[in-house]
């Protein structure tokens, strides 16, 4: 398949990148060059334009066409309509990465499903998500753009370690605590259930679901199925680390 990632160089969408490229799949990256956490893998095209600008983006495919088109970095209303402006008639499957952040807060159980409703008063991140999943559905509704649309949750990879309160940016400075014998800071009392998901299976979902013709006008979330506490999670961050948290 012909595969266009608006993105696809950042911590969750990295190792999609290099599973569908060894699937033998033709993919092509649309990115501004600036985020890159790991080598785009050889045979990847690259494609250097800011995503958020209509005439650079369409500047750079042209006239082109594609099977699937991933939208890995869209974060407001404006960039979805845009997409929709751009890619309708030339896609046949428009792939929105939202966020499992998009779920009802406070969570009316602790087993989330994509029955869940959205509804997130906490953060304009979620909100922003949640309203770009209801645009490009509307649009799937009343004029057929073949959207699917994946949460994911927590995931971590080769430059991101599981970790929610401490230093996003350099999360090597927490391991670096535990290992000099420092406290480090959890979520609550630590006791509170979460799910981490490791980037490459967060990939081998997501790949599945391209070419897929029933995913298109569903949500899906692709997470772990495995359930921690936030001290777990910790205590075999430092484990790994060779430390006691």
């Amino acid at each position: 398949m012909k595969l266009l990632f608006i993105g696809g160089t950042g911590n969750i969408s990295a190792a999609s990148t290099e599973l569908a490229r060894g699937r033998g799949h033709d993919v092509t990256l649309l990115n501004r060059g600036t985020t890159v956490d790991v080598p785009v893998p050889e045979g990847v095209r690259f494609v250097r334009a800011d995503a958020r600008d209509e005439a650079a983006v369409r500047a750079a495919i042209g006239r082109e066409t594609f099977d699937v088109v991933v939208q890995w970095i869209g974060y407001g209303v404006d960039q979805v309509k845009q997409d929709i402006r751009v890619f309708s008639g030339r896609t046949a499957q428009y792939v929105f990465v939202s966020s499992a952040a998009a779920y009802q807060k406070p969570s009316p159980n602790y087993v989330i499903t994509e029955a869940t409703p959205l509804e997130n008063p906490h953060w304009s991140y979620a909100r922003d998500k949640i309203a770009c999943e209801a645009q490009l559905f509307h649009s799937h509704e009343n004029g057929g753009f073949p959207v699917t649309v994946v949460r994911p949750a927590h995931t971590y990879g080769s430059t991101r370690l599981p970790i929610w309160i401490g230093s996003w940016g350099t999360p090597y400075t927490i391991v670096d605590r535990m290992r000099r014998g420092r406290p480090v800071v959890v979520p609550g009392d630590g006791a509170s259930l979460w799910t981490v998901t490791h980037s490459s299976d967060f990939a081998l979902g997501v790949v599945g679901l391209f070419g897929q013709t029933a995913a298109i006008g569903q949500a899906f979330h692709i997470t772990s199925d495995e359930v921690l506490s936030w001290n777990q999670i910790y205590f075999e961050l430092g484990r790994a680390a060779g430390a006691e948290p």
